[in-house]
């Protein structure tokens, strides 16, 4: 079974006006950043704006993606839904497309006992063949991953990872003494990556690794090389791009980024609202200032 490490970048998902998914930027960006050095590739995480798109523009999103990289990074599709089924649907399919792993999300509008929230998991991870990183962000989810359906979780053959989103890094180390090996622990933007590769994490997953590819992947090299000094100033540096993104509307801050940085991804899917001109003037700021 593949072994995920590394960076992670969320890919955006860029559109056209009409909706259309535009694959040539999707497919250049997806170049550009496995050159960049990148250990992989997920399509369809929260920068990804899942929640925006229907089933027709994720599947072409996650099958442009996997076309782009050709084999030569591994493609982490993200799978969401309220309904059980339907994310078993969503897993399937993109195995079927020749996704390498599945980052599995769920969505709640009732609130779920953490019996379902287990189960719907475990029906995700029963249904593939290929390895299922469990995801949680409680600042945006109705329904958590408690330690306890982690740890059990965790014993499954197929969860192998978790990213977590929340804010609590302790928790993250609780997750490992919990778990042990027995599954690897992403950061999350909403983490200080450095921090959490101390501590025993093997990589993130993030959006601003989508604008910051060759800076993120230097700084998990001289972390996986135990070089902390230099690891650390470099990581103060980045945590800028943390920053600026924290104050605005996420998808919207890594579309300006790619839009400055020459990608003609568009504008936010709505009801989002792009950046404003000073907001996007902050933006390249931080860019211009991080090189």
């Amino acid at each position: 079974m593949a072994d995920f490490h590394g960076v992670f970048p969320y890919l955006v998902s860029p559109l056209h006006a009409d909706g259309r998914i535009r694959t040539d930027v999707l497919g250049r960006l997806c170049d550009d950043l496995i050159k960049s050095g990148v250990h992989g590739l997920t399509p369809l995480g929260s920068t990804g704006e899942f929640a925006y798109l229907d089933a027709a523009q994720r599947t072409s999103v996650v099958q442009n993606t996997i076309e782009a990289a050709h084999g030569r990074v591994p493609v982490v599709a993200g799978v969401v839904s309220t309904s059980t089924a339907d994310a078993v649907g969503q897993a399937k399919a993109y195995q079927s497309l020749g996704a390498d792993g599945i980052l599995a999300i769920l969505e709640a509008y009732f609130p779920l006992g953490e019996a379902s929230v287990e189960s719907y998991f475990r029906a995700i991870a029963d249904a593939v063949d290929i390895p299922v990183v469990i995801y949680t962000n409680p600042q945006f989810q109705r329904s958590d991953l408690s330690l306890d359906v982690i740890a059990r979780l965790s014993a499954h053959p197929r969860i192998k990872y978790i990213k977590d989103a929340s804010t609590n890094t302790g928790r993250l180390l609780s997750i490992m003494n919990r778990c042990g090996d027995a599954i690897g622990v992403f950061s999350a933007s909403a983490h200080i990556p450095a921090a959490v590769m101390l501590i025993g994490g093997v990589g993130w997953m993030a959006g601003p690794a989508c604008i910051i590819p060759r800076q993120s992947v230097e700084l998990y090299d001289l972390c996986a090389a135990k070089c902390w000094d230099e690891a650390l100033v470099l990581q103060r540096r980045l945590w800028r791009i943390n920053e600026a993104f924290a104050r605005y509307n996420l998808a919207a801050c890594i579309k300006a980024g790619l839009a400055i940085q020459g990608y003609d991804v568009g504008d936010p899917v709505a009801p989002q609202a792009a950046l404003t001109i000073e907001e996007r003037k902050a933006i390249e700021a931080v860019l211009r200032d991080i090189g």
